[in-house]
């Protein structure tokens, strides 16, 4: 019976003992667990940019004149030599002050008086030539009868042939005085009404010089331009570029031919596009916080058919993602799993319910994940966003598992 109860009583103990040990024993730490995959993976540098038009034409002013209404609206279909986008009249004269008045009414007068004195001069000139001839034609008669010297009708050939010459002479001197009178009272002429019509065909008439579609206009009143005043501005919407502007820290990773998907440009799916030029030289930008940064400017083509892209016109925002790196068969881990230890990377590898310290080497890394390329195997699980309750050998537990 003794034995008994020394058995009894030791078996208490242990059960005790054990009650005791699971009571103090630590719980696993419940944690997110992620198995690693091989897959394509990409490096990208993104930006907001801007859509524009390919080859732009600026339609300017051939002349300087009064430019009519234009018969075009922002957003109006073109065709290269058909549509008239603008058509140009000449200009009003200017309105004259009094000195200038005064002084054109008295060229007037003076020219008028040319003309009269011209006249005068015109028909004394043709009563002279009337009489030389008259005079010229008698002699040659006799001289046929002999009475006239050769002389004498030679003299008389002279005096008719100066006689004519005289009155062309004064003829012209009255062509100029009409045309000096003219010029005088041009300027007089004063601005009138306007009417905002053409008249007759004195207007040029302005066609689109390519097919495509009106972007800007300048002023669709009527106005007074100069030779080479800028009018509207055409563009075809099914060829658009797209500019990005990047640091150039970022830009020296990017080569031309490289592949771009363009988000947030309000339609879906991205669009497709490709770095067609980067431009050599930087430029400086101030940022919203006030600092300057270099900044360079790419040109990418857009991939995606214009079908593709209902909507999108110049100068539209978008945001553009540009792949500096990218390669199909690749082993990654998440952001969220990786920490420094010393001077390495390193990650928590669940192995037996426990958690292991594990130094990897990282290759490439973007946003989400990073190139394993040493240190993990395609399957191993490890922990994301380890907390400070997680050290080399702590038991774990996968959160998924509790749920």
């Amino acid at each position: 019976m003794q034995i008994k109860r020394f058995a009894t009583a030791g078996l208490s103990l242990a059960v005790l003992g054990g009650l005791a040990v699971w009571g103090l024993w630590p719980e696993p730490v419940a944690i997110d667990l992620e198995e690693l995959t091989r897959g394509p993976m990409a490096i990208t540098v993104e930006a907001e940019g801007i859509t524009r038009v390919r080859d732009p034409y600026l339609v300017t002013a051939p002349i300087a004149g009064t430019v009519l209404r234009a018969p075009v609206h922002i957003g109006d279909a073109v065709t290269r030599g058909t549509t008239v986008l603008a058509e140009i009249r000449p200009a009003e004269p200017a309105f004259l002050d009094a000195r200038a008045r005064a002084s054109a009414q008295a060229a007037v007068t003076e020219a008028e008086a040319a003309v009269r004195l011209a006249e005068a001069n015109l028909a004394r000139s043709e009563s002279a030539l009337t009489f030389t001839r008259s005079e010229h034609a008698r002699n040659v008669e006799l001289a046929g009868r002999g009475i006239v010297s050769s002389r004498a009708l030679e003299t008389s050939q002279q005096a008719l042939d100066t006689a004519e010459a005289t009155a062309r002479a004064a003829r012209s001197e009255l062509d100029l005085a009409k045309a000096t009178l003219a010029k005088a009272q041009a300027q007089l002429l004063t601005p009138t009404a306007p009417t905002g019509e053409p008249a007759g065909d004195c207007c040029i008439r302005i066609t689109a010089p390519v097919t495509g579609t009106v972007l800007t206009i300048e002023d669709e009143s009527a106005r007074l331009v100069q030779a080479g005043a800028a009018l509207m501005t055409l563009g075809d919407l099914h060829d658009l570029e797209i500019e990005v502007d990047l640091l150039s820290s970022d830009a020296v990773k990017v080569q031309p031919g490289a592949r771009a998907s363009i988000e947030r440009w309000g339609g879906e799916p991205p669009l497709e596009a490709r770095v067609r030029r980067i431009d050599p030289a930087a430029f400086t930008d101030v940022s919203a916080l006030g600092i300057e940064e270099q900044r360079v400017r790419l040109k990418l083509d857009i991939v995606t058919p214009p079908e593709n892209r209902p909507g999108l016109g110049d100068r539209f925002r978008v945001f553009a993602k540009i792949t500096t790196w990218e390669a199909e068969d690749v082993l990654h881990v998440p952001q969220s799993a990786l920490f420094r230890d010393g001077d390495s990377w390193a990650v928590f590898r669940a192995e037996a319910g426990r958690a292991v310290l594990t130094p990897v080497e990282i290759g490439q890394m973007n946003a989400m994940s990073a190139e394993v390329a040493s240190g993990l195997g395609a399957g191993d699980l490890v922990v994301t966003y380890p907390g400070s309750q997680i050290e080399d050998g702590t038991r774990i537990v996968d959160r998924k598992t509790l749920n």
